[in-house]
C-alpha cells in the first residue's frame, strides 16, 4: 500500500475512535447525573373487579391526583371526568387525608353538572391504600335527603293543620262557658264547634288514609274491584252537600268496568274528587262523573263548573296541604290533602291522576287505572249493566 494511502486511513481510524470514546464519556455522566424513574405502585389484583360491581361512585386516584381506575357509577355521576375529579370538594379531601393519613368522612352538596343549579346530596369517604394511592367512595343520598325533607315539612305541616281546629275548639269551649245563661249564643258556638269538629275528624282520617298508602305491602293481595259501585258510592256520599248547594251529580259511563286493587281506597280517591268538584262549584251547576274504558284502561273523569284552576297551580294542587286558595278551603273544610291522596292510591294502583283546567271554565281531574283483563273478570262480572243516571241532591 501507498505510505501516504495508509497514513490518512490510520488518521481517519484514529478520528472515529476518539469520537466514539468521546461519545461514551458523555453517555456516562449523563446516565450517572440523570434521577431514576420510579414507576407507579402496582393496584390489587382484582380492585377492576371489585370497582366495576360496586353501586357506589368508587375512585382510586394516584400521588398526584390523577384517577387511576373508577367505577361506572363515578363517571354516570359525573364525579370523574377525563382523568380527574371533577369537585374542588372532592380534591380537597383527598389532600387532606394524604397529608396525614387519617381516614375522613364527610357529607356534601356536589354539582351535578356545569351548568344549572343541581345538586347532589352525597357521603364521601377517603381513605388511603397500602399500595400508595387514596380510595374514594362517594354514596348517593340525594333520594334519602330528599324523603327526609318532606318528611320533616310533612310533620310541620301536620301540627300546623291540627293546632287550627284544636285551637278552635277550646276557644269555642271557654266561650260556651262564659255564655252558659244565653242559650242561643250557646247554640251558635255549639255549631261551630261541630264543625270544627268535623273538620278535625276529617284531617285524622286523611292523614291515616296517606299513612296507610305509604305502606309498602297495602295492595297485597288485589281484589277485583267493581268500578261502576264505586262510583256509585262515592257520588251518593256526596248527596248530602250537593244537596245544600242544589248541585246535580250526574253519574254516566261505560258498564261493568272492573280494576284490580284496593277497593275502599278506590272509594276514597274516587269521593275525594267529587268532595272537590261540590265544594268549588257554585249553586245550582253540575258535577259529571264518567266511567270509560280506553286502550286497556279504566279513565274516572270527574267534571265541574266551578271556578277552575291557573295554569301556574295545576303542577303543585297534588302536594300535600297545597291549596290555590287557603281563604276559600277553609271555608269548604278543605285540609289540603285530599288530591295527594287520590295521586298515590293511582301511584299504588300503577296508574295517574291529571287535571285539566281553565279560570271560569270548570276543571276536570282524570284517574286511570289499569283494566283487569276480560279473560280475568269474566266469570266475576255481574252481567247486569249499572244504571246511569243522576244522583240529586
Amino acid at each position: 500500500m501507498d505510505p501516504a494511502a495508509a497514513a490518512v486511513l490510520g488518521g481517519v481510524a484514529g478520528l472515529a475512535l476518539g469520537l466514539v470514546a468521546l461519545l461514551a464519556v458523555r453517555a456516562s455522566e449523563r446516565s450517572q447525573s440523570a434521577v431514576p424513574v420510579q414507576p407507579e405502585p402496582a393496584l390489587p389484583r382484582g380492585v377492576a373487579d371489585v370497582l366495576a360491581v360496586l353501586r357506589e361512585s368508587a375512585v382510586i386516584v394516584s400521588a398526584d391526583d390523577a384517577v387511576v381506575k373508577a367505577s361506572p357509577a363515578a363517571y354516570a355521576y359525573g364525579i370523574v371526568t377525563g382523568s380527574d375529579l371533577a369537585h374542588a370538594e372532592l380534591r380537597d379531601l383527598v389532600r387532606q387525608v394524604r397529608r396525614d393519613g387519617v381516614i375522613r368522612e364527610h357529607d356534601l352538596e356536589l354539582a351535578r353538572g356545569p351548568l344549572g343549579r343541581g345538586l347532589l346530596t352525597v357521603r364521601a369517604r377517603v381513605a388511603p391504600l397500602s399500595t400508595g394511592h387514596l380510595l374514594v367512595l362517594v354514596e348517593d343520598r340525594t333520594e334519602a335527603h330528599r324523603v327526609e325533607q318532606v318528611r320533616r315539612d310533612f310533620v310541620a305541616n301536620v301540627s300546623h293543620e291540627l293546632k287550627t281546629p284544636v285551637g278552635g275548639i277550646s276557644l269555642l269551649a271557654e266561650a260556651v262557658l262564659d255564655a252558659s245563661d244565653d242559650p242561643e249564643a250557646v247554640r251558635r258556638f255549639a255549631g261551630r264547634m261541630r264543625v270544627e269538629a268535623t273538620r278535625l275528624a276529617r284531617l285524622v282520617q286523611e292523614i291515616v288514609d296517606l299513612s296507610r298508602l305509604q305502606v309498602a305491602d297495602t295492595l297485597h293481595p288485589p281484589e277485583l274491584v267493581d268500578v261502576d259501585a264505586v262510583v256509585a258510592e262515592a257520588a251518593d256520599r256526596c248527596r248530602l252537600v250537593a244537596s245544600a248547594k242544589d248541585i246535580t251529580v250526574h253519574v254516566a259511563g261505560d258498564p261493568n268496568a272492573q280494576v284490580y286493587g284496593d277497593r275502599d281506597l278506590l272509594m276514597t280517591a274516587v269521593r275525594n274528587l267529587v268532595d272537590n268538584a261540590v265544594a268549588y262549584s257554585d249553586a245550582g251547576t253540575k258535577v259529571a262523573v264518567a266511567v270509560t274504558r280506553r286502550d286497556a284502561l279504566v279513565e274516572i273523569a270527574v267534571t265541574d263548573q266551578g271556578v277552575g284552576i291557573a295554569e301556574a297551580d295545576q303542577s303543585r294542587i297534588f302536594e300535600r296541604f297545597y291549596r290555590v286558595d287557603p281563604a276559600r278551603s277553609r271555608d269548604t273544610g278543605g285540609t289540603g290533602l285530599g288530591l295527594a291522596i287520590v295521586k298515590h292510591v293511582c301511584a299504588n294502583h300503577g296508574g295517574e291522576v291529571t287535571v285539566w283546567s281553565q279560570p271560569g271554565h270548570g276543571a276536570t281531574f282524570t284517574m286511570r287505572l289499569p283494566s283487569a283483563s276480560p279473560t280475568d273478570a269474566e266469570d266475576d262480572v255481574d252481567p247486569t249493566p249499572v244504571t246511569t243516571g243522576e244522583v240529586r241532591g
